[in-house]
């Protein structure tokens, strides 16, 4: 057997260079007791909560590989549910940052979440075009709603009834009673999609907006049906239905959708639009939780916001407009006006200001200060947020910017990288500025404006650097000072790539302009300034029949390889310019390229996917490596190696051997497309940007890589993957209609289902031992030591029984119907027979009544056919009614005892409240009496 190479594993140590992602919304948390100070954001696959005061970063709430697609805190603040690209939707916790609940439900990217006013219970919307309700307290699913077409833009509970409304890209909005979990109407007034809506005026009226100018409102009844018991149905439907009811009806600007008229429990009644300045869509609308203040933006970079007039106000504006009318009649010498004043829908929400953020708006929140402002935080395009301030009170209210968090981010996509020579300091340059990034702190030490920047190299001594910019420019600043030091017009084109020469006198430039430009450092007298600066002067010039993409040195400094737009890669002699080589076999051009350390291999990256491994000495392609799923963007050695490290637009990183033609490894983290990378001098770390605004740190560990583990947890990650796609199991009996089990299956709930057969088993085998130990103690006739199984040795010799109810007790509440759902009907009897003896036992009542039902719903028709399960359903049917009772009884006590409790709290704090009042009052008596005494005597 031949001697394995050993190769070590980079592992990410950190994400840094972004504010916020623009993928999901912004929200405001309650952190350390403080409202309108904190705002969570999505940051790729984390939430970053920021301090905007102090424009620090708080907390972190780490997630797993997804990325996050939506946000909602809950009502107490104490908790954030965050929704993620692969359907997945967690629970944390702003305390401690820890992760409490997981729910597993949909299939797709979870685009609506909201908790009810009591934060007991969690909705979501996906792009599956599903809608499903969680129960936060017991964490498992509820149900799933199903009706609408396309992806949910929005979901709201209602606070008075159990009713929710859903909105979706069908341009459909939904109104479903929860109580029986079935749509009951369908608003279908809209001839695009609904991209959002808010409940306002106590949940009165319902504004939606869609891809037009205007936000749609509408008028909600509800209507309370009370039955009387002694009348007929059909008399009483007869008698509600009236001609005039008819004529109403036909009179509604409402198209409706009902299977059930006899059924309805809200009436809605379009009442007119509200016009938008924005003419795009609708891209997010919301309001702040009184309702008082309304806000929508379209893909612009202006938030419109409005008032809200409450019942009060409205009643007061009607009473001035009535008593104009009537001056009005009076001074005309007419009759009083006999019709009653109406409000304008444009009176009663009224426009207060309109606010012009710095770039375009991606998501907003909104939050009524105990001060009487309104605070407004913005997420924007450009790895942005902004904080405006909007103070009611005054005449003209007119909103200013509190704060800004920028400064941990650029505001485009970052194009190059670079390192310095100590391995510290990260240069990253983008679109409008270039920043220095402390390697082990990740704070930004230096931010200095720029150009496009396009290429990047520290000047060795690392006091300087120099950026390649796509006007053809190379600007060159001074880190100590932060300034630009020089410009200089270096190419007619972009300057696409520059190269240091190994001697580190000099460098060069390849540019659009079909030209190689040679340069070297010199030191320059200053007119300002007595000391000499340095600068960079022009030496020789290698013009070429296409444009440069890639310039390299060879270590030795006796070659130069040039990509060209032309797909080849020309090696010429760096002395002669004379040409050498020609690599050609690419079919798109070469973007990227490295020599190896010791010179003997050149390694290319092209559009084409595919990396080729060439010698140069004879110019000869030693392999051909199909590396990415799209163009190869960056590619670099290994400092004193043949590795070397790709990126690509698939968003992957990979390492591969250049000796071996091996892949090694695949750094995943990135969500879009990877644009370029660095690796330290020592090859310790690799830096990496991409197009989702994040830089991500990778540090190489001391742990050793073995390529045949690796493939095989390649394989078990593919096996999960095709776990989780498969269809989901049926339930025998249940309608495919509106509604459904909440859950999915995924390999957690397949590998629960596993634990609990290992464990019935275990108990099948024990106790046929046990039958089998007693038989022989029986014939020998004295008492025979009976081997502990280890497992429940370690379980600290517990009984069979009792280790099946630890395994299924350890099941996630989350995981517990899809995990029974998996379980074949075979495990079923064992365990009816053990929830008899747990439920007789008197422990986890709860859990056990949980499954025990859906057990019996799942499997009816096996279960009542079979004759040897009627005495362990009638024995449950006995235990448990009597066991739920008991534990119900319990639960009443302790309910009233706090009640109690409260009771006499409450009347201990009136007392003491009427006792300060009393006080207070004594002592203003005793003031007055004073005074009155001094003025007298003055008198």
């Amino acid at each position: 057997m031949g001697l394995t190479r050993q190769y070590l594993r980079y592992e990410p140590a950190a994400l840094f260079g972004l504010v916020a992602s623009a993928r999901a919304g912004v929200a405001f948390v309650a952190l350390r007791g403080e409202r309108g100070r904190y705002v969570a954001v999505p940051a790729c696959e984390h939430v970053f909560v920021w301090d905007t005061r102090k424009g620090e970063k708080v907390l972190i709430l780490k997630g797993l590989k997804q990325e996050v697609s939506c946000l909602c805190p809950s009502p107490d603040g104490l908790h954030l549910a965050v929704g993620y690209e692969d359907g997945a939707i967690r629970v944390f916790n702003l305390l401690s940052g820890e992760l409490t609940i997981t729910f597993n439900g949909h299939r797709a990217a979870v685009t609506a979440l909201q908790y009810d006013h009591l934060g007991g219970r969690l909705v979501s919307g996906s792009k599956d075009t599903e809608v499903i309700v969680w129960d936060v307290i017991n964490e498992s699913g509820l149900y799933r709603l199903r009706g609408h077409k396309d992806v949910i833009t929005q979901v709201r509970f209602l606070k008075e009834k159990n009713l929710l409304v859903t909105c979706a890209k069908d341009t459909l909005v939904k109104w479903w009673d929860l109580d029986t979990q079935h749509c009951f109407k369908t608003l279908v007034g809209h001839r695009a999609e609904v991209w959002g809506m808010a409940l306002l005026s106590k949940e009165k009226r319902l504004v939606t907006g869609s891809a037009d100018s205007e936000l749609r409102v509408w008028d909600l009844t509800y209507i309370q049906e009370v039955k009387d018991p002694d009348e007929p149905e059909s008399k009483k439907s007869k008698g509600s239905s009236s001609p005039g009811a008819e004529e109403n009806t036909e009179e509604d600007e409402t198209l409706e959708l009902d299977e059930h008229p006899e059924e309805r429990i809200v009436k809605c009644s379009k009442v007119g639009s509200i016009m938008r300045e924005g003419r795009d869509r609708v891209v997010t609308l919301g309001t702040e939780r009184t309702g008082k203040f309304l806000a929508c933006h379209g893909t612009d970079a202006v938030l419109e916001v409005f008032c809200v007039l409450s019942e009060e106000e409205i009643q007061k504006k009607l009473e001035k407009k009535m008593k104009k009318a009537r001056k009005k009649a009076k001074q005309n010498s007419e009759e009083e006006p006999e019709r009653s004043v109406e409000l304008s829908l444009q009176e009663e929400i009224q426009r207060v200001t309109n606010v012009k953020a710095s770039s375009k708006i991606k998501s907003f929140d909104l939050i009524l200060s105990p001060k009487g402002e309104l605070k407004m935080v913005l997420l924007l395009q450009n790895n942005v947020i902004e904080l405006y301030n909007l103070d009611l009170s005054a005449q003209v209210p007119q909103a200013v910017r509190v704060s800004r968090i920028t400064i941990g981010g650029h505001r485009s996509d970052v194009r190059t990288l670079a390192f310095s020579s100590d391995n510290i300091a990260i240069l990253s340059a983008a679109a409008e500025s270039v920043k220095i990034w402390n390697r082990s702190t990740l704070q930004c030490i230096r931010t200095m404006e720029c150009e496009y920047a396009l290429c990047s190299l520290f000047v060795p001594g690392d006091r300087q650097v120099i950026i390649g910019t796509k006007t053809g420019k190379l600007q060159l600043y001074d880190l100590a000072s932060g300034s630009l030091m020089e410009t200089l017009d270096a190419h007619d084109g972009a300057v696409w790539s520059i190269a240091l020469s190994p001697d580190q006198h000099g460098f060069v430039t390849g540019g659009a302009d079909k030209c190689v430009k040679f340069w070297e450092f010199e030191l320059v007298k200053d007119e300002s300034s007595v000391q000499k600066r340095l600068s960079m002067k022009h030496v020789r010039i290698l013009q070429l029949d296409e444009d440069v993409l890639c310039v390299r040195y060879s270590p030795n400094q006796k070659l130069l390889a040039v990509s060209l737009l032309d797909c080849t890669v020309k090696v010429f002699y760096v002395d002669t310019l004379k040409f050498f080589l020609s690599l050609y076999g690419h079919k798109l051009p070469v973007l990227c390229m490295d020599i190896c350390y010791d010179g003997t291999l050149i390694a290319t990256g092209s559009a084409d996917r595919n990396v080729k491994i060439w010698g140069l000495d004879f110019g000869d392609c030693h392999r051909s490596l199909f590396a990415h799923d799209d163009s190869v963007m960056y590619l670099q050695f290994v400092p004193k190696s043949h590795l070397f490290f790709t990126a690509g637009k698939d968003s992957k990183i990979k390492q591969w051997d250049a000796d071996k033609f091996e892949h090694i490894q695949t750094l995943e983290g990135h969500h879009q497309e990877v644009w370029c990378l660095a690796l330290s001098p020592n090859g310790d770390y690799v830096v990496s940007a991409s197009h989702d605004k994040s830089l991500r740190l990778w540090e190489r560990t001391r742990e050793p890589l073995i390529l045949e583990e690796e493939r095989e947890m390649q394989r078990e990650a593919e096996y999960e993957e095709s776990v989780a796609k498969e269809e989901q199991p049926v339930v025998a009996g249940e309608r495919q209609g509106e509604t459904g089990l909440a859950g999915k299956k995924t390999i957690e709930t397949i590998k629960a289902a596993e634990r609990i057969m290992e464990a019935i088993e275990l108990y099948r085998e024990e106790m046929a031992k046990l039958k089998e130990h007693s038989a022989i103690c029986k014939a020998a006739g004295k008492e025979v030591p009976f081997p502990v199984n280890p497992i429940l040795r370690a379980y600290g010799n517990i009984t069979p029984s009792a280790y099946v109810l630890e395994v299924f007790k350890k099941v996630k509440s989350s995981e517990l119907e899809e995990s029974l759902l998996v379980l074949p009907f075979s495990y079923v009897p064992d365990l009816l027979r053990l929830f008899n003896e747990y439920i007789q036992l008197g422990s986890d009542i709860e859990l056990l009544c949980r499954a025990l039902l859906f057990l019996l719903k799942i499997h009816f028709g096996q279960i009542t056919s079979n004759q040897m399960l009627v005495t362990v359903i009638e024995n449950l049917k006995k235990t448990t009614i009597s066991r739920v009772s008991e534990a119900r009884d319990v639960l009443g006590f302790n309910m009233a005892g706090l009640q109690f409790l409260k009771r006499e709290i409450e009347a201990k704090d009136e007392v003491t409240f009427f006792a300060d009042a009393t006080e207070r009052f004594e002592e203003k008596k005793r003031k007055r009496k004073k005074k009155e005494k001094m003025v007298l005597a003055v008198l």
